[in-house]
C-alpha cells in the first residue's frame, strides 16, 4: 500500500474547522480535538434551534390570532374552522400579522368566518 503524505490537505482541514470554532472559550477556539467537539455540538444545537424556531413563531401566530379572535366573539378553533369553510386560504403568518397590524382587516375576516360557520344543533 502506498504511502499517503497529505500535508496540504490536513493543514487546509484543520484550519477551517478552527475558522469554525472562532471566538470560542480557551482552547475550544486553539486545539484540534476540543474545537471540533465544539463545533460538532454547536452544529448539532444550530440544527434542532432551527427546528425549534419555526415551532416557536407557529406558536407565537396561535396565540396573537386567538387574542384577536377572542376580541371579536369567536374562539381560535372556530375562527380556522370557519376560514376553511369559507375557502380562506390565509395562513397563520399572515391571520397574526393581520391581528396585529390591520385589525379592521382581521374583524372583517372574522366576521367572515363567523357567517361559514354552521349553526349550533340545539337539542
Amino acid at each position: 500500500m502506498p504511502r499517503v503524505k497529505r500535508g496540504t490537505v490536513r493543514r487546509a482541514k484543520r484550519k477551517k474547522l478552527l475558522t469554525r470554532a472562532k471566538g470560542y472559550y480557551q482552547t475550544k477556539s486553539k486545539l484540534y480535538r476540543s474545537a471540533k467537539e465544539a463545533v460538532d455540538t454547536a452544529g448539532k444545537y444550530a440544527f434542532v434551534g432551527r427546528k425549534n424556531k419555526k415551532r416557536d413563531f407557529r406558536r407565537l401566530w396561535v396565540v396573537r390570532i386567538n387574542a384577536a379572535a377572542r376580541e371579536n366573539g369567536i374562539t381560535y378553533s372556530q375562527l380556522i374552522r370557519g376560514l376553511k369553510t369559507a375557502g380562506i386560504g390565509l395562513d397563520r403568518k399572515m391571520l397574526a400579522d393581520m391581528a396585529v397590524r390591520e385589525t379592521a382587516a382581521f374583524a372583517r375576516v372574522a366576521e367572515q368566518a363567523k357567517a361559514a360557520l354552521p349553526a349550533p344543533a340545539n337539542a
